[in-house]
């Protein structure tokens, strides 16, 4: 760990509302990259675990877009809450300025929708691919992959908490769209974690 590492978490221990729990699902998706990237180097490391190269190799590719775009979503984040929060300060002094500020307000709730939903997403599409990855990667390893499919399905989790929030100030349509697509990314995020701990439990022999 270095200096970099605390000034982040300090920068979320601080008074500041940002960054806050979205922009930490961000980083907790990173992580989950990151794990799944290791296992996936280790695997090709040995001729032992040749069936798993094509997919190791493919997973590793992945990973190392998804490390740094984990980044970017998490600051996308960051900057949608911002908007909202400048919207709401927006003068309403009269009527077209408070229709002003009322369409800001959904406009930026809308970003703010949109951020960590995409976190969420990504991280469901992540554990999408790891199944396969669970039955021919590194034996050793797969400690990590537990940890990187549980990682994966608090990032959907916490991102979720972040897309409620703000899909109260959505036009109707939008809220229904995205509280329903929200719950059904979950659901299948929890479902996914559950066989691959269930698989990497049985193949570890736990």
């Amino acid at each position: 760990m270095n200096d970099g590492y605390i000034t982040v978490l300090n920068k979320i221990s601080s008074v500041s509302p940002t960054p806050g729990g979205g922009a930490v699902a961000g980083l907790v998706l990173g992580h989950s990259y990151s794990l799944v990237s290791m296992v996936s180097k280790l695997t090709l490391k040995s001729n032992k675990w040749k069936e798993g190269h094509k997919v190791a190799k493919d997973l590793i590719e992945v990973s190392e877009e998804g490390i740094p775009y984990s980044i970017e979503l998490a600051n996308n984040d960051c900057n949608a809450f911002d908007n909202v929060m400048n919207s709401y300060r927006l003068p309403k002094n009269n009527e077209d300025e408070i229709l002003i500020r009322n369409r800001k307000i959904i406009l930026s709730s809308l970003e703010a929708t949109m951020a960590p939903y995409e976190i969420a997403e990504k991280s469901l599409k992540l554990l999408l691919l790891l199944p396969e990855f669970v039955e021919i990667a590194n034996e050793n390893a797969l400690t990590d992959l537990a940890s990187a499919a549980q990682l994966a399905e608090s990032a959907a989790y916490l991102a979720s908490l972040n897309v409620r929030i703000n899909t109260p100030n959505l036009l109707k349509e939008d809220r229904l769209k995205y509280n329903l697509k929200i719950e059904n990314i979950l659901n299948e995020a929890k479902l996914l974690n559950e066989k691959i701990q269930n698989m990497i439990s049985s193949r570890i022999g736990w």
